[in-house]
């Protein structure tokens, strides 16, 4: 096997590039099994590819901060001659929010991938616990080094139990030197020294050991307190040298300054292991539990070094059954009792030595290393197993949430639903629109006729109230009303005014009771008088669906057909003007909501048959779709920049629910009007963009709150939960069971057509 290495790498100075250099080397010790062409994908922590001098197992640089290249990277291992990949995980080596910008790299990889968790957060925030399961979905196994973080896996993160294996910290196969260096060193030789190494920062608690100092040296005098390592990366270019500093002045104030010696620099393994067999005892005084796995302590229990160490999570695993001391957080106290102990006794501190040690042969990096060959044999044999071609349905309903109007309901009070949320919570300073609610009252039909929610019977007259009290004597409407229920304009926009329309047009054709139907009616027909008005493609084309529906319900009419041939000829107008050979579309530019021209047309097609309407409407869906479908996931125009006739790319960011919510309705009537499974791949393919299939490869879609994020960024989701995202988002999701049924449909009577034919001949 050959196995691509994601992950920081040496000569970079991190904990987690020491371990993924060890892990490399102990996977190839096996040569029967791993091939030397096996490769590293470094993460550079700079945006020069030159930073560091990497050997020659380094085929490909990722900058952390820096997108592109991680979809670049994606490519790269998968035309290589990589079998798996194994990723090492800890959210600060990746770029974006929370290292966000891993999930678009491993969700493309087609290998079979095995992720190391290096940080595993007990109270991670939504983005945290999104990214690690993320992670784990797109991983044929999660690798953890404790079983709190298996616990953790499954109780938090809901990660299934048998994707998650335990494979404790390799640590190096070396033995105590006879001669070691270290001893004759000016802070060892002639010393009892207590020892501590790795990054420095705050969190390592090392004032807690030099507040337990003067108690020590009362009783050792030649105690010395040895600190190895260089601060913090970040750390110096937040603070520079500051904790050190304090360090040393607070040695100072306990008198205690010629009793420790900072040694600031990196060291290769070989010489740490000449540092932890030289000292006494090993000290992590870290300040909290919130550690899962600790390098520096499995690295000191390899050593057969006597261990102290407050009883963070790792600590209070790798040191039971006696391979080590406890102390309490913060406690100067207890280290210098438990200390001071140690030394009165030697052969109490031979015993940890020893039963550090025993515990310790079976962490060395070649033992290790196998685990790791059988779990990436396992999971190579399986993907190729699993890679062939099934029958799967184009929709897979056991993928999608459960339907629920919990968040609809959190923002919905007896007005109507409030425009925009902070996170989850509705802002009512923001008040109400017309819009909202007008896609509210779609989304209570549409339910009701899924699954008779009474839920949504609940609603409904909210939102339809809110539109009779928005509308205007001469039959307009108004978009906003503040918290207070003030009106705060005089007229809405033409898109405002279309939506509205739209979500009439759809009550009276589906309307759960007569008493709904003639209440929508009654004001669709006062609003008639303002369709010849109208300018602005958008609103015309969401008047022009409203409207079809409207004569389905009133199908012999003839002045509602009329009207609607009236309207649909701006729409026809508009693409004439601006086709082009390369561009099929109704303006000069792709912006927002484009979905809605072509099933506005497709939907005049329905009704008049009009040949053009439906061309228009077909060619420009194509169009729409070699922009925004290309990729293999939906990649909605980005409204910061949109894209031009004549401009080079296409903006990504922000991406919108409601482009989604357009695009899942416009490939749904496509397939009504064509019964082409395709536009059902299209359509399923771009509502799972709401669940993760997008450019960052990460859900808006909260499973907590039951809501949808704002929108998708550059470095993550926009974490507000407003109105239009939500419903955008349940009314993509009920057009999709709405599709379901169709497809299932239409399989089965192509089936049977299939079978009647075959019985003819």
């Amino acid at each position: 096997m050959k196995i691509a290495y994601i992950s920081s790498y040496p000569p970079r100075e991190c904990g987690i590039a020491t371990f993924n250099n060890n892990l490399l080397k102990a996977i190839g010790f096996n040569k029967e099994s791993i091939s030397g062409d096996s490769f590293v994908v470094a993460m550079n922590d700079s945006d020069s590819l030159d930073e560091y001098e990497y050997p020659k197992e380094v085929k490909y640089i990722i900058r952390q901060e820096n997108q592109k290249d991680y979809i670049r990277a994606a490519d790269y291992i998968n035309t290589s001659v990589a079998d798996a990949c194994i990723l090492e995980h800890e959210y600060g080596i990746y770029g974006g929010e929370a290292g966000i910008y891993i999930l678009p790299l491993i969700a493309r990889l087609q290998k079979p991938l095995i992720t190391i968790l290096h940080t595993i957060l007990k109270d991670p925030n939504y983005v945290q616990l999104t990214v690690l399961r993320e992670i784990a979905k797109h991983s044929s196994r999660i690798i953890v080094m404790s079983h709190r973080a298996v616990g953790f896996l499954t109780s938090i993160y809901g990660i299934p139990f048998d994707k998650i294996q335990l494979i404790e910290h390799g640590v190096p196969d070396l033995e105590p030197k006879q001669e070691n260096p270290v001893k004759n060193t000016l802070a060892f030789k002639g010393k009892k020294v207590l020892f501590t190494f790795g990054l420095i920062s705050r969190n390592k608690g090392l004032e807690t050991v030099i507040e337990a100092l003067p108690q020590i040296v009362a009783k050792n005098p030649n105690v010395m307190y040895v600190v190895l390592g260089t601060t913090h990366p970040g750390v110096i270019r937040n603070s520079g040298e500051e904790y050190r500093d304090s360090l040393r002045r607070l040695a100072r104030k306990l008198n205690v300054e010629d009793n420790i010696t900072f040694i600031n620099k990196f060291v290769s393994e070989e010489e740490l292991f000449d540092y932890l067999t030289a000292c006494q005892m090993y000290i992590t005084p870290y300040l909290n539990e919130a550690q899962i796995t600790s390098g520096t302590l499995s690295y000191a229990v390899g050593a057969g070094t006597a261990i102290l160490s407050t009883p963070y999570w790792h600590a209070q695993e790798l040191l039971a059954d006696h391979r080590g001391r406890l102390f309490d957080f913060k406690d100067a106290n207890g280290i210098a009792t438990t200390v001071n102990e140690l030394f009165e006794d030697e052969s109490k501190l031979n015993q940890l030595r020893s039963n550090a040690y025993e515990y310790g042969m079976h962490l060395r990096w070649p033992t290790i290393g196998q685990v790791f060959v059988d779990v990436l044999e396992e999971a190579v044999s399986k993907y190729l197993s699993e890679k062939e071609i099934s029958n799967k349905p184009i929709i897979d309903p056991d993928m999608m949430p459960a339907f629920t109007l919990a968040h609809i309901q959190r923002l919905t009070d007896d007005t109507g639903i409030v425009q925009h949320a902070k996170y989850g919570i509705p802002n009512l300073k923001e008040g109400y629109c017309l819009d909202d609610n007008s896609r509210a009252l779609t989304l209570t039909i549409l339910a009701y006729q899924q699954n008779k929610s009474k839920i949504s019977l609940d609603l409904l007259p909210i939102y339809l109230s809110y539109i009779q009290y928005m509308q205007l004597e001469d039959g307009n409407f108004r978009n906003f009303l503040s918290f207070k229920r003030e009106y705060l304009d005089e007229v809405g926009t033409e898109d405002s005014f279309g939506r509205t329309v739209w979500a009439l047009g759809y009550l009276i054709n589906n309307a759960p009771n007569n008493s709904y139907r003639e209440f929508g009616k009654e004001l669709f027909l006062k609003s008639i008088p303002h369709f010849g008005s109208l300018n602005h493609l958008r609103g015309i084309a969401n008047t022009i669906i409203g409207l079809t529906h409207f004569i389905h319900a009133h199908p012999y009419d003839e002045h509602f057909k009329n009207l609607l041939d009236q309207l649909a000829e701006p729409l026809k107008m508009a693409y004439r003007t601006h086709r082009a050979e390369d561009w099929h579309w109704f303006e000069e530019k792709l912006t927002y909501d484009n979905a809605i021209l072509p099933l506005a047309l497709m939907s005049h097609y329905e009704i008049s048959k009009d040949q053009e309407s439906k061309d228009i409407a077909f060619e420009s869906l194509e169009f729409l779709t070699q922009k925004t479908l290309a990729k293999g996931y939906l990649n909605p125009v980005g409204n910061d920049g949109w894209l031009f006739k004549d401009g080079e790319e296409m903006a990504i960011y922000d991406q919108q629910a409601i482009e989604t919510m357009g695009m899942v309705m416009v490939y749904f009537k496509a397939y009504e009007i064509t019964h082409d499974l395709t536009y059902i791949k299209q359509m399923y393919l771009s509502y799972q963009w709401f669940l993760g299939e997008n450019s960052l490869q990460i859900p808006l879609y909260d499973y907590e709150t039951k809501g949808c994020g704002d929108g998708l960024q550059s470095h993550g989701i926009n974490r507000n939960q407003g109105a239009e995202s939500t419903l955008a988002y349940w009314i993509s999701h009920l057009i999709v069971l709405k599709a379901l049924e169709s497809e299932y449909e239409f399989i089965q009577s192509s089936d049977l057509l299939a079978a009647q034919k075959q019985d003819f001949n």
